[in-house]
């Protein structure tokens, strides 16, 4: 190397040093009736409050869409379609709507109906179940059921087009909305050149890059044996980067009669809630199938381990508690020893796993 190449070196080398460390950020908002939580890196307090603005911006975009609470909104009002009867054509709807329910539909076949968006009509009589505190009538029950089922739900992928085959049916997006919005908010930060992010978001977490420094954001699994915490196996933790986690069960959201406890989460194939203590949690390259498939095993249980198998990239974990404490069970590559490893890390993310 000549010493005229050796200066021109020497020239450029303290300019790439002094490039700006990225800082840390942390935004929240409500949305989806949970806490949204945004945590990345970024090279300043500007570039990250628009890029959080923007995130958050489309995830309230995303709940004026898909919400079942709001008549208003373009899923409450394709439900409504079906007041009258069968619909003889598809009526077209918005890609963002179109997208969740063809990937609703995916899982829907591949859990043979355990995750299932057409439950709305149940979700409502036992929505209501749990305000009046008593259980849903059968009859109800019975009448709610001739409208729920997935094959009754039929897309048009050529049109973006949406038919619903039974009278009376209502679109339920709580077992894959969140983790939908999660996917947006994520490609939001993307588009702003963030690309070491966590987002939060009820039960469901979904991470681009590692924080500088380590190999994965560091999310904590929620126990589910309140009465001997100390020896909940169900409770854990996990290093998450490039990947979703989902965990879905009863912590939060429940209905207690005469000693069992009715969960929020239904089994659409039979109209009932689930009874055991049961927390399901998948780990899937992306937050609306964690979602989705998180809620098919909470109702399947360990046997729903071997749908799931067929899930590209997806592992799952299903701890029940029975009489004799927590007993967990695994797919072959859901993660062995779920440890943070360092007790140095500064920052947990919790799951609630109350979705």
């Amino acid at each position: 190397m000549t010493s005229r190449s050796l200066a021109l070196l020497l020239l450029f080398l303290p300019a790439a040093c002094r490039s700006t460390p990225l800082e840390r950020f942390e935004f929240t908002r409500p949305a989806m009736g949970t806490e949204f939580r945004l945590a990345f890196f970024a090279r300043d307090e500007e570039h990250a409050s628009a890029a959080a603005e923007d995130a958050f911006a489309r995830i309230a975009a995303l709940d004026r869409t898909l919400s079942d609470y709001d008549p208003e909104s373009e899923l409450s009002r394709l439900s409504a379609r079906s007041d009258e009867g069968a619909l003889a054509a598809a009526i077209p709807v918005s890609e963002d709507l179109f997208e969740l329910l063809a990937t609703a539909e995916d899982v829907a076949r591949a859990s043979g109906g355990a995750f299932d968006v057409t439950v709305g009509p149940l979700t409502q009589l036992w929505r209501r179940a749990r305000r009046q505190e008593e259980l849903p009538d059968e009859a109800r029950l019975a009448e709610a059921r001739q409208a729920v089922g997935f094959e009754k739900l039929v897309l048009a992928r050529e049109t973006r087009g949406v038919r619903l085959l039974a009278r009376g049916m209502r679109l339920d997006p709580g077992g894959i909305g969140k983790g939908f919005a999660l996917d947006a908010a994520l490609a939001v930060l993307a588009r702003h050149g963030i690309d070491r992010a966590l987002v939060v978001g009820g039960g469901d977490v979904a991470a681009s890059g590692a924080p500088p420094g380590r190999r994965g954001w560091n999310v904590a699994i929620a126990g589910l044996d309140s009465a001997e915490p100390a020896r909940d196996r169900a409770a854990a933790g996990i290093e998450l980067a490039h990947a979703a986690l989902s965990t879905s069960g009863d912590l939060v959201r429940y209905l207690e009669l005469a000693g069992t406890r009715y969960s929020h989460i239904l089994d659409p194939r039979t109209g009932r809630a689930l009874t055991e203590r049961r927390l399901a949690s998948v780990l899937a390259p992306g937050a609306a199938r964690a979602d989705a498939w998180a809620t098919a095993l909470a109702v399947l249980g360990p046997a729903g381990l071997d749908a799931l198998a067929l899930e590209p990239g997806a592992e799952g974990r299903v701890a029940e508690l029975g009489p004799d404490g927590v007993e967990l069970f695994e797919s072959a590559s859901f993660p062995g020893a779920l440890s943070f490893g360092s007790t140095s890390h500064d920052q947990t993310e919790e799951q609630r796993g109350s979705r």
